[in-house]
């Protein structure tokens, strides 16, 4: 017997491997599956704006990283000692206003470069419901603790949605003919919108994705929502603040991820990439120094294994950690 019902994932006909190149940008849930890739030494980018969670912000971000925009002390706001930008997330936010653009305007080149040579992109939306500053009119990414008078918060409608990212995806195929887009929506509950306001919005994100899923042939859907909704239907997949989804629950997704988009070369590679990582997270203890060198050899050999494989794989930081790691024996 069947005691759940699993989310069919449909055959996309596209392929994911080592030499592609990567790019996640939206909400948390980009984070999180961006960093299964980046850990496991895929060719990856992910949210060179931080956080982004509505659908407005994350056509904005990548606008600017089309054009190469480059902010100055007009794009800023000083609120409660910091310096903030009303484009990225709170994580860009410092004493120094020059510390601040020039972190911001790095990230816009790199995320510029990789996303014209990339061949992914996956788009998350978290929300669709959006604070408009008062001031300026404008939709900001984050509030950044502001009070919550200076902005007026609305609900994005479809169309709104649809008219946004037709335009932006016409302009993306003119600057990247090659780039296939994954839109996924986040699992992640906003409660803070209350129930139904979540599921208004959730609903409002899909069926948007679904008119520009129909509308552009290099424009897929990832149905990672359904797969918590309907495959992991329990509070234990979510961390104890019961609205974030814990890290068995993102391990899960990764594995259908794996299974609908790798092929069996580049599955043979992840899963060596899996023991060298595994073993970076190993806390080494010093004490019996023949046993160290035994494992620093077996990692050794892993590294030089997928080398073997694929020397396509940028393995840097994994050589980075065991040269280190010798030097301490």
């Amino acid at each position: 017997m069947r005691f759940r019902t699993e989310v069919e994932i449909p055959d996309f006909g596209l392929k994911i491997n080592y030499k592609s190149k990567i790019f996640f940008v939206g909400s948390c849930f980009s984070d999180n599956i961006g960093g299964k890739f980046k850990s496991l030494f895929f060719r990856t980018l992910v949210n060179p704006f931080g956080v982004l969670y509505n659908p407005f912000s994350v056509a904005k971000s990548l606008e600017f990283l089309i054009n190469k925009k480059k902010f100055d002390d007009n794009d800023l706001i000083f609120y409660s000692g910091l310096w903030h930008s009303f484009s990225h997330h709170g994580s860009f936010s410092h004493i120094n206003k020059d510390i601040v653009l020039k972190n911001i305007n790095e990230n816009i080149d790199i995320g510029s470069d990789f996303l014209q040579a990339g061949e992914f992109l996956f788009i998350t939306f978290g929300t669709a419901w959006v604070y408009r500053y008062k001031k300026t009119n404008e939709i900001v990414s984050n509030c950044h603790k502001i009070p919550a008078k200076e902005f007026e918060r609305n609900l994005l409608k479809i169309s709104e949605i649809i008219d946004v990212f037709d335009s932006l995806l016409n302009v993306l195929n003119v600057f990247n003919k090659n780039l296939k887009i994954i839109f996924t929506v986040s699992p992640v509950r906003h409660l803070k919108d209350g129930a139904h306001g979540n599921q208004i919005s959730k609903s409002t994100l899909l069926l948007a994705i679904d008119e520009l899923q129909k509308k552009f042939k290099n424009v897929y859907y990832f149905p990672s929502y359904e797969i918590l909704i309907d495959e992991l239907r329990d509070y234990r997949f979510y961390n104890a603040d019961m609205t974030h989804i814990s890290s068995v629950a993102i391990d899960y997704v990764w594995e259908k991820i794996v299974r609908a988009f790798f092929d069996k070369k580049t599955e043979e590679e992840l899963n060596i990439a899996k023991k060298i990582y595994s073993a970076m997270q190993h806390k080494i203890l010093q004490s019996n120094k023949f046993a160290v060198e035994k494992f620093l050899e077996n990692t050794q050999h892993l590294i030089e294994k997928l080398k073997q494989l694929n020397n396509k794989i940028d393995l840097a930081s994994a050589e980075d950690w065991l040269n280190e790691q010798k030097k301490l024996l």
